[in-house]
């Protein structure tokens, strides 16, 4: 094509390559001028467009990648957590489990000690009270350092325990009773009756009475069962302070009297079998309440009956 310049106005002529008709575009400078302008305008535009567009998608995805990633994070320290939470729970439990172990080993053998591991009582008494900041969620931090002091609470109780069936041992009387399901039914070794031991053999009142058997204590009319096959040598009530009581003869040396019955269900020269009920727990005779006095002896000496049971 030619362009014709003129003062006024730009005439572009188009002539075909093949000899065809000419064809001939006038523009007012003004027009061409503004239709440059448009175009630059339009191409800066459309290049800012694309610009645009690309550092759009390029930051969604940067965005969509980060939060992808903190996801995955974020489902790992909660898995993690999970899992240290049950490990808490559990060692919590076994703490529980050593911590009842020890106290009904030292209720039965008399042995004093065996303070808390941490210095708390939980549950001791009827009021059940719980308090603390508002709720806070677990942090792997603040698990790890309670699990830390779970493992080492643990292992003190633990060697606790150990420690005082070490001693029990060592006890004679216990030696002598340690049968743990030795020779026949004719050797005391069942609970005389559920409950609590209340009072342990020996020495108690701070040494101002020495006490020959086990106290444990229940709710009235909780049943009281021969510890052994026996015959009943006397049943009925003793003015030396043990109330409605019975006394068995299991043969080898042994007997065994139950104190403070509320009813006496034998009488003497029955036989009796281990574990059959012969009498119904009470607070007869020097009794401060609900409870069953056991002893066990052998040869006419009172042995301590925890190595019986």
């Amino acid at each position: 094509g030619k362009f014709v310049l003129s003062t006024q106005e730009y005439t572009i002529k188009i002539v075909p390559d093949d000899g065809g008709s000419t064809r001939t575009i006038r523009l007012s400078s003004g027009l061409l001028k503004y239709g440059i302008a448009s175009f630059g305008l339009g191409a800066v535009l459309l290049a800012g467009a694309f610009g645009y567009a690309a550092y759009s998608s390029y930051t969604v995805q940067s965005k969509d990648s980060q939060v992808s990633e903190l996801q995955q994070v974020n489902n790992i320290q909660q898995e993690q957590l999970l899992q240290l939470s049950k490990k808490a729970n559990s060692l919590q439990d076994q703490l529980d489990q050593l911590g009842q172990q020890e106290m009904e080993l030292r209720q039965m053998s008399g042995i004093s000690g065996g303070e808390s591991v941490d210095n708390t009582n939980v549950n001791a008494g009827v009021h059940d009270g719980q308090g603390g900041p508002l709720p806070e969620d677990p942090t792997m931090d603040n698990v790890r350092d309670f699990l830390a002091g779970m493992e080492k609470k643990v292992t003190l109780r633990t060697n606790s325990v150990k420690e005082l069936q070490t001693e029990m041992k060592k006890m004679p009387l216990v030696a002598v009773g340690g049968f743990s399901g030795l020779a026949g039914v004719s050797v005391p070794s069942i609970w005389p009756a559920q409950g609590e031991v209340s009072s342990p053999y020996g020495l108690r009142w701070n040494g101002s009475d020495f006490h020959p058997g086990i106290d444990i204590a229940n709710d009235f009319g909780t049943p009281i069962v021969a510890t052994a096959d026996g015959v009943v040598m006397d049943a009925g009530w003793n003015a030396g302070g043990y109330g409605n009581m019975v006394d068995i003869d299991h043969g080898n040396g042994y007997t065994t009297l139950y104190g403070h019955a509320q009813q006496v269900v034998v009488v003497p020269g029955q036989h009796v079998s281990r574990g059959q009920v012969i009498a119904y727990m009470g607070s007869t005779g020097y009794s401060t309440g609900p409870h069953v006095h056991y002893e066990v002896s052998l040869n006419g000496q009172r042995i301590n009956p925890v190595g019986f049971l």
